[in-house]
């Protein structure tokens, strides 16, 4: 099971697979069924996990992006929007992922990879994400604002180095809130992921 690489288009069309057997999305804005643009914008926005492989220069992709295709287009066609969907993304664990999509994923050895220091600053080859804001604080300190999930943000003090944040550890430091995000919802602080108290 964990053989199975596909290349982007090859992904597009098992996600299609996938996602016929799901009812027809309700919102006419959205499509049914994503296509390789669309699941390079969900790459963007940090919804699908970088490449699996590379075979030369072509990226190869596995189950877990399939899952998470699956995924987004199901919420999608229950009226998540694609925010809702980001922020709810880092709560979710492989066995929730594998639930929420109908695709089998295989155990995890070791957890993901988290690049150590991740708060100096590597070189960019894109643009930065426009989140977190950075606002200055007293003492040539920047606040680094990130939204963990509705109306839970995360604000961390850090010196003023001139730092910036990657999607990369946006995405690292809303995994590793994951389970704080889940102690607040059990002691009813915050909503949980479906929105309601």
């Amino acid at each position: 099971m964990d053989a199975e690489r596909w290349t982007l288009p090859e992904l597009a069309n098992e996600a299609a697979q996938r996602i016929a057997a799901l009812p027809a999305p309700t919102n006419g804005q959205i499509r049914a069924v994503p296509d390789e643009r669309t699941i390079r914008y969900y790459a963007t926005l940090g919804l699908l996990d970088r490449p699996a492989a590379l075979r030369g220069r072509t990226a190869l992709y596995d189950r877990r992006h399939l899952a998470q295709v699956v995924a987004i287009k199901r919420l999608q066609s229950i009226g998540r929007s694609l925010a809702e969907i980001q922020a709810l993304w880092p709560t979710l664990d492989d066995t929730t992922l594998a639930r929420m999509s109908g695709v089998e994923l295989p155990a995890r050895t070791a957890p993901a990879a988290v690049r150590s220091e991740f708060w100096k600053r590597e070189p960019q080859e894109t643009a930065p994400a426009p989140e977190p804001a950075a606002a200055p604080t007293a003492e040539h300190h920047v606040e680094l604002r990130i939204e963990l999930a509705p109306n839970v943000s995360l604000a961390i003090a850090v010196p003023d180095d001139g730092i910036a944040l990657a999607p990369a550890d946006i995405r690292a430091l809303r995994a590793a809130a994951a389970q704080l995000l889940a102690e607040l919802a059990h002691r009813k602080l915050t909503p949980h992921a479906g929105g309601k108290e």
